[in-house]
């Protein structure tokens, strides 16, 4: 009894000592998030006239592609997030639809640094309104889906099938969003799935492990951000094929677990 009293008042001593850490780092957190942001939107600016060429044509999207994981490159290496990408297996032939966790700003950014074949992301419409941002989606690359309007989601569902039809991957939150609880998931969207099946195209599932240590959605003077490693788990595909009887929603639910397993191995159940 004595040895167990002594264990939990050490285990007591280290959290209140990690707590203390935490909070004395907060402040350089904040600043790292201050350059991080600065250093985003200064390049965007110098980039922008460059994109806006780039993106001014459909026949021009793979080279603004291709600009875009140059960009990317660059705003990982200056503030000093680096990748660490796991892969077990080949990926599948084009087209699959990547469905990744979404627990961060930096989740987008790290995609073109994950990937390097061609693929465009499906993202919410109100992604539109950003200032600058806007031009990756209201250029046409990228798909915005209006989430609000039954007319919208159908347009932007077609616009993905014409996608795949030519042989381009797509990423899909199926999220939907940022969880303020990532990284433990949110129940996903049933569109990444319903799509894989009428297609008959792969998913494959991407586990993000530390992005959102590396720049937490949320308020800056609390949430967490800073340099380290952004570890990327690009998992098997699956296959529409082994869902002959459970259809989307098994499909679904499998995705979900593939995902969520290595973050219940790292963090535990948060």
């Amino acid at each position: 009894m004595q040895g167990l009293n002594i264990e939990l008042n050490a285990r007591c001593l280290l959290s209140d000592y990690l707590c203390v850490v935490y909070y004395l780092l907060q402040p350089f957190r904040v600043l790292w998030k201050v350059w991080f942001f600065l250093f985003f939107t200064t390049s965007l600016v110098v980039l922008y006239p460059l994109l806006n060429w780039a993106l001014g044509r459909s026949e021009r999207w793979p080279r603004a592609f291709r600009i875009m994981q140059t960009w990317a490159f660059w705003l990982l290496a200056v503030p000093g997030i680096w990748m660490k990408i796991k892969k077990t297996t080949p990926l599948p032939e084009p087209p699959f639809i990547i469905c990744p966790n979404h627990s961060s700003y930096v989740d987008i950014i790290t995609m073109y640094r994950t990937f390097e074949d061609y693929f465009i992301f499906m993202g919410k419409m109100e992604l539109n309104n950003w200032p600058l941002f806007h031009i990756f989606f209201s250029k046409g690359m990228n798909i915005s889906v209006d989430r609000a309007s039954i007319t919208g989601a159908q347009k932007a569902y077609d616009r993905a099938k014409d996608e795949l039809d030519k042989g381009h991957n797509i990423v899909i939150f199926p999220e939907g969003t940022i969880p303020p609880s990532a990284p433990k998931l949110k129940i996903f969207k049933n569109g990444a799935f319903k799509l894989a099946i009428e297609k008959n195209i792969p998913i494959v599932p991407v586990t993000f492990l530390t992005n959102f240590k590396r720049l937490q959605a949320g308020p800056a003077l609390r949430n967490m951000g800073g340099p380290g490693p952004s570890e990327v788990i690009i998992h098997p595909a699956i296959y529409p094929k082994d869902y002959a009887e459970g259809g989307a929603s098994a499909m679904r639910n499998d995705t979900f677990a593939i995902i969520e397993k290595p973050l219940l191995e790292r963090y535990g159940n948060q």
